[in-house]
């Protein structure tokens, strides 16, 4: 009896999402309902293997593509349901070859990433290159104990597949088996284990789905091939924002040139163009939380904010590009994080010390999480900010007007 036949089945989990405010991230993915398609059932059995004998990692290339269409948003074809469990496949084998004792197993497993109708998002991408790294790391850690695999074999089976509007949850079981390298001697023959997976993927133009993210939903102990985030500082040792005062007058504080050479007039001029016809260049965030922070890093990056790149979670990083992009570019605490990490802001005293180019930041329930992002797109001669922003589409209003409409709030200035 083979080892998937000794691991029992999995059962797939239902996940439920709430709406995030302003302030929060979205979640990347709307969890829907059926759609107009049953499960797909049928178990199809996506295998690839490692070391001898190798079993090529079939291409989503060669299935048939799906054309998005109003009458197929809560729905898709068996093929692309097949093409969701080649892709899952080709990402898990990745995995499982990083562990293989043989520099040839990651070329020989792995599947392209894009195909004719699905493909693996730039965003993901960069999480999984990080993935395999630590993969790669637990592999030479385990050779040091005396453990090796000489050969391996992945086998992913999609168990359920919910649409809706151009958004796909799938849940997925994976079945991997590796061989022991006999390196004591005394080693049984194989070791293996059955994990459940839920995969996100998002429809794009042209009939296109892109795979944007994957996450066990197994409890216990994770899977040797399982990999381990690099640890991101927890919320308590974050960079903390100084409360700004809302008294009016306030001691001016010029704005200085700074050496990174940002400029404050493309940013304002880029707020100012943009804040009620949307730029298509960029995703909206409105119905995933609010708009507003992702609109001030557009604004930053027309003035000469440059990608910081690394894990989208990792608030030490600061990136978008046509896939994903980094949490701390549409989440206003973490954008807040990231900006004094960074050392690209600092904090102002007082609202009204605002200038063009600058951030003004609002908890309205004062729970100590920021609710709403701001760019500020003009300074009267007496010294008034006016800030311009997306949720609501609002252009150059008043400091003044907001602290007499929330006088309750909390406010944080940032100087960039």
């Amino acid at each position: 009896m083979s080892t998937s036949d000794q691991v029992s089945d999995a059962h797939s989990e239902n996940v439920s999402t709430d709406t995030h405010p302003c302030a929060r991230i979205p979640f990347p993915w709307p969890v829907g309902g059926r759609g107009e398609r049953e499960p797909f059932v049928r178990k199809a059995i996506v295998r690839s293997a490692v070391g001898v004998g190798l079993a090529v990692a079939a291409s989503a290339a060669l299935l048939p593509s799906w054309s998005a269409g109003a009458s197929q948003k809560n729905s898709v074809d068996d093929g692309t349901v097949d093409s969701f469990g080649r892709i899952a496949q080709t990402v898990l084998s990745e995995r499982t070859a990083a562990l293989v004792d043989d520099p040839r197993a990651a070329e020989r497993i792995a599947g392209p990433k894009a195909g004719r109708n699905v493909r693996v998002s730039a965003g993901l991408t960069h999480s999984e290159d990080t993935a395999v790294t630590s993969l790669r790391a637990r592999k030479k850690l385990l050779a040091k104990l005396g453990e090796a695999y000489s050969a391996a074999r992945t086998e992913v089976s999609v168990d359920d597949t919910k649409v809706k509007d151009g958004r796909a949850t799938v849940e997925v079981t994976e079945t991997t088996t590796f061989t022991y390298k006999r390196v004591k001697g005394d080693e049984p023959s194989t070791t293996g284990f059955k994990a459940r997976h839920e995969l996100s993927f998002t429809a794009s133009k042209g009939g296109k789905w892109e795979l944007t993210g994957i996450r066990s939903t197994d409890n216990g102990l994770r899977a040797v091939n399982a990999p381990v985030a690099k640890p991101v500082a927890s919320a308590g040792s974050t960079p903390s924002a100084t409360r700004a005062a809302t008294s009016w007058p306030a001691r001016a504080v010029p704005k200085k040139q700074t050496t990174s050479g940002y400029d404050y007039a493309a940013m304002a001029a880029y707020a100012e163009k943009y804040w009620r016809n949307y730029n298509p260049s960029y995703r909206k965030f409105n119905a995933d939380g609010g708009d507003c922070t992702n609109f001030i890093s557009q604004a930053l990056k027309a003035g000469g904010w440059k990608n910081e790149t690394g894990p989208a979670s990792d608030y030490r990083t600061w990136w978008y590009d046509p896939k994903a992009q980094s949490d701390s570019w549409v989440g206003a605490n973490e954008w807040s994080w990231y900006a004094l990490n960074s050392k690209r802001v600092t904090t102002l005293s007082n609202v009204y010390q605002l200038e063009v180019g600058d951030i003004l930041q609002m908890d309205f329930d004062r729970d100590g999480s920021k609710d709403h992002s701001m760019i500020t797109t003009y300074r009267s001669r007496m010294g008034v900010p006016y800030v311009t922003y997306h949720s609501t589409n609002t252009y150059r209003k008043s400091v003044a007007s907001i602290v007499a409409s929330y006088p309750d709030a909390v406010y944080y200035a940032y100087r960039t």
